[in-house]
């Protein structure tokens, strides 16, 4: 009597949902929104994705030293987060755009904390996003101390004209 072989179907765990983290960053402001929606979600994982692999990234925040490489960037952004959504409003933005890199400067209106006790913040924020081949991702963030009053004041540079 020879044995019949019988097919044993190979069970596979099922494909995880494509990941929020990996949503296209085709521009700068793609990477940008996706950056201040990860802080509206506390969402960590996409907050780092906008971020470039490079070891040499770098994060200024108000109150904290400068934070170097993906660890300490993470960390500080899981710590603001345990307080829940962190609200921004971009104002004044200013733009310095090349083939390969761009920067954002701008006054931003950051609200955060419970919604008993908010916080409200105006800071001056300067970010740097390159072109990568994964798309446009962060490699320089720093915010510092800003006044609401600037809203209302001119970021335009006085005549740059040469003659």
């Amino acid at each position: 009597m020879t044995a019949a072989l019988v097919a044993t179907p190979v069970l596979r765990a099922p494909e995880p949902p494509m990941p929020k983290t990996l949503l296209p960053l085709s521009t700068p402001d793609d990477t940008e929104a996706a950056y201040y929606d990860a802080l509206l979600h506390a969402d960590l994982e996409q907050l780092m994705a906008c971020w470039s692999d490079e070891d040499d990234i770098v994060c200024v925040l108000p109150g904290t030293h400068r934070l170097i490489g993906h660890a300490q960037i993470r960390a500080a952004f899981e710590a603001l987060m345990t307080n829940g959504s962190i609200r921004v409003v971009v104002e004044n933005l200013h733009k310095t755009e090349t083939a390969s890199s761009t920067i954002h400067s701008a006054l931003v209106h950051v609200s955060m904390g419970a919604a008993d006790r908010p916080e409200d913040l105006w800071l001056f924020v300067t970010s740097v996003y390159v072109k990568t081949a994964h798309g446009w991702r962060l490699v320089a963030h720093h915010a510092s101390p800003g006044m609401q009053e600037s809203v209302t004041g001119s970021w335009v540079a006085a005549d740059t004209t040469l003659h």
